[in-house]
């Protein structure tokens, strides 16, 4: 009787293989891996190193409050569980951003072990999490007392302090990066557009843009230059 699978003829191939040295799992290794637990799977699979570390905080933190000894106890969780956690953060008074992100890699987890079907459900499902202050992130902007103050901070006597004040009014009137700033050259401060003077600006990609120049920032540029021998230029403006 003929077989339904027929037998491979000898080629290239198959002489390749046979011959090639091509690590393979032992019996006894692969019976480790096939026992692997699906939250140890879950943990070994985030790649960034941050991640990892803020993750592994975050899920101690909940195995210790439910009592879990063992991954395999994550089947035993439920919402109330989760519920009760949230609780507790919030009377640590931790941070909103804090709280959510310990919820979000609890809820990752159960993503996981739901798509393996080590768990039935995702308890973290449905737990609301805290909304999180618009303004927390961002770069708190200074009020015009506050500005004077940075601005008048610096030893306008002396050449480095010449060079820091227009320094900070270059970044607090003109909206400039860091990199952006490092990129001005001297011929950069007065662009004259339509008799007003501009800062030419090199953004990200080299584009370039041009900036109207504030008055004060045009002083004090040119103080600068002049202090430091590069002469006063006639600027317009």
């Amino acid at each position: 009787m003929n077989s339904l699978i027929p037998k491979p003829q000898n080629s290239g191939i198959s002489d390749l293989a046979s011959t090639a040295e091509v690590p393979m799992l032992t019996s006894a290794q692969y019976r480790q891996l096939s026992e692997v637990p699906s939250a140890i799977e879950w943990f070994a699979n985030i790649d960034n190193p941050q991640t990892r570390r803020a993750y592994e905080n975050d899920l101690r933190d909940f195995m210790q409050f439910v009592g879990i000894q063992q991954p395999e106890d994550f089947h035993t969780v439920t919402r109330s569980h989760v519920l009760a956690w949230r609780k507790t953060l919030e009377v640590r008074q931790l941070a909103g951003a804090t709280i959510r992100r310990k919820l979000a890699a609890l809820a990752s987890l159960f993503e996981h072990l739901c798509e393996s079907n080590a768990v039935t459900h995702n308890p973290v499902k449905g737990v609301k999490r805290p909304v999180v202050e618009s303004q927390q992130g961002k770069t708190p902007a200074l009020g015009d007392a506050q500005a004077r103050a940075l601005l008048s901070a610096p030893d306008a006597n002396t050449l480095k302090g010449k060079r820091d004040r227009a320094i900070l009014s270059a970044l607090l009137y003109h909206g400039l990066r860091r990199e952006e700033l490092t990129k001005l050259k001297v011929k950069d401060y007065c662009q004259p557009r339509r008799g007003v003077a501009h800062l030419q600006v090199q953004g990200k990609g080299g584009k370039m843009r041009f900036v109207p120049t504030h008055p004060g920032t045009l002083t004090l540029i040119e103080e600068y230059l002049e202090a430091a021998g590069h002469g006063r230029n006639q600027c317009v403006g």
